[in-house]
């Protein structure tokens, strides 16, 4: 939710900033090429690196504080870039007659603005992934789905709340006027919601530390249970135990049988539990059986990024569409607002009726994202159940076909109507690629199958592959789709004259996604 924040000021208010302050259209894409060029490098990196850590911290909860501390800096300098300029020397135009602004003008303030907008661009994205695999890792498989589509709702909720921030006008209050106007306003409330939030989820569960985990050699078991405890479900946390004390991990490890290795016949980097009904030696009466994690060299992990099987693949490329067509209309959607609905101009005079018409063109564009993530929320409340009754694969085409149709719409009517309603499938594009890629890797894991034999029939993976690695993949694809869009979309602009042209791309991405996505393997989801 904290991360939906960050991003709602982030896709609200950057691409307005960076032109007000004289940023042109084509440079302004090229700016958000440079996070994706990190990120889709560092991203898979970092998943590896997730999958081996070793911390009694656990091995994704300081992936995600490190990354959240640099969100933390780009919300500050984004709002602040062009302030900070001044203080190093850039000119103010304010004290000239002149206001027509130019980048010659700013060069400390676009530096500091780029600054930010690359931290907080792939902090925020980066920190999905070891987010999704905290996630996975406390849930049993039976509760992926349910926990993926919460995940997905909480998501939406921060981006509807986020952009609902955005669409007022805070200049017009005592606290816009008291933090610096509409844009600081905004930033600095979401800072301390993100800081809160991300303060909430590191203390939410304590992981299982690697080090226990990789022990084979030794089983935790649990005392006599309740009852109404025995058949259920346990998470791969210690709930009653203070987890990031050594002496119970010590404890744990004096008191854990010893077994021959051999006896071990899976292995897994997931680090969740399954309740054991099976009665060994009388040595308890019901066990919590721990899958052992064989941990291999970061070279293994990189290798498999290289090596990735067809069926991760197909979900990278259609990911790759997906992100393509969300990133079209999230980046660019409130400048298409501005300038192709309200006839708004960015770089017109302070004050000139063309400006306060994009400004206002702005504003509304952020309720149009607000619905957007608002149909999030509905439509992750119901995903599960959608694929329970129609099958994976009929709701992941569907949800790509349904964004195609509404961004064609959009584009064809460009009304203040139609920017509220068509956003709606927005929502629905956004649930499915941030539930449907991730509950497939899960389900492969779950079942240690990637591939099918000559038969059509599942075939085992024998090979280790890492979950929080696989995950960094499949969510590197947002850099990769950020990264191609930046350097065309510019173009695209200048050559078609109208910021229409993002929204016409959107859905022709959309239906390509969608085609891809007839071809990924679904197994009995």
């Amino acid at each position: 939710m904290g991360i939906e924040f960050s991003y709602a000021a982030e896709t609200a208010f950057v691409s307005p900033t960076l032109l007000k302050i004289g940023v042109r259209h084509q440079q302004m894409t090229l700016v958000w090429a440079l996070s994706p060029l990190v990120g889709f490098f560092v991203c898979p990196i970092l998943g590896s690196l997730s999958d081996r850590c070793k911390l009694n911290m656990g091995r994704r909860r300081p992936f995600i504080l490190l990354l959240s501390i640099g969100i933390v800096i780009g919300l500050i300098l984004v709002p602040n870039g062009e302030f900070l300029g001044y203080w190093f020397g850039d000119e103010n135009e304010y004290y000239h007659e002149s206001k027509v602004r130019n980048a010659y003008s700013h060069p400390w303030g676009i530096f500091f603005t780029i600054l930010g907008t690359v931290l907080l661009d792939f902090d925020a994205d980066a920190c999905q992934s070891p987010a999704r695999a905290y996630l996975l890792d406390v849930c049993v498989p039976e509760d992926h789905a349910k926990g993926l589509s919460t995940f997905t709702v909480m998501a939406g909720l921060g981006g509807f709340f986020g952009y609902s921030m955005s669409g007022l006008n805070w200049d017009e209050t005592e606290i816009g006027r008291s933090l610096g106007g509409h844009v600081k306003a905004v930033f600095s409330i979401i800072t301390v919601i993100f800081v809160t939030c991300v303060t909430v989820t590191l203390t939410s569960f304590s992981e299982i530390p690697l080090w226990v985990l990789s022990n084979s050699q030794s089983k935790i078991y649990v005392q006599d249970q309740e009852p109404s405890r025995q058949n259920s479900a346990t998470y791969g946390t210690f709930e009653e135990m203070e987890a990031d004390s050594p002496d119970v991990y010590e404890q744990a490890r004096s008191d854990a049988p010893i077994h021959d290795s051999n006896e071990i016949n899976d292995i897994i980097e997931t680090s969740f539990t399954t309740t054991c009904n099976v009665e060994m030696a009388n040595e308890v009466k019901c066990s919590l059986q721990e899958k052992s994690v064989e941990i291999e060299s970061l070279r293994h992990y990189l290798l498999s990024i290289v090596n990735m099987p067809f069926s991760l693949r197909m979900i990278c490329l259609t990911n790759l569409f997906c992100w393509m067509a969300h990133v079209c209309y999230s980046l660019y959607f409130t400048d298409f607002v501005g300038e192709a609905v309200f006839k708004g101009d960015p770089k017109a005079a302070q004050g000139s009726e063309r400006q306060i018409r994009y400004e206002e063109g702005v504003r509304f564009g952020c309720w149009g994202m607000a619905m957007y993530s608002l149909s999030c929320s509905f439509y992750s409340l119901i995903i599960d159940k959608l694929i329970a009754r129609f099958r994976a694969k009929h709701v992941y085409v569907g949800g790509l076909i349904f964004y195609s149709i509404g961004m064609a719409l959009m584009a064809l009517t460009r009304a203040k109507l139609s920017v509220l309603i068509f956003s709606w499938t927005a929502g629905v594009m956004y649930s499915t690629l941030f539930t449907m890629p991730y509950l497939l890797v899960a389900h492969y894991h779950n079942l240690s199958t990637f591939d099918l034999n000559e038969n059509g029939e599942a075939k085992r993976e024998t090979s280790v592959r890492g979950l929080g690695t696989d995950i960094a993949i499949i969510s590197s694809m947002v850099f990769l789709a950020q990264f191609i869009l930046s350097l065309c979309m510019g173009t695209i602009i200048t050559s078609s004259g109208t910021t229409t042209s993002v929204i016409c791309t959107a859905s022709v991405l959309s239906f390509c996604g969608a085609l891809s996505a007839t071809k990924i393997m679904y197994l009995d989801l």
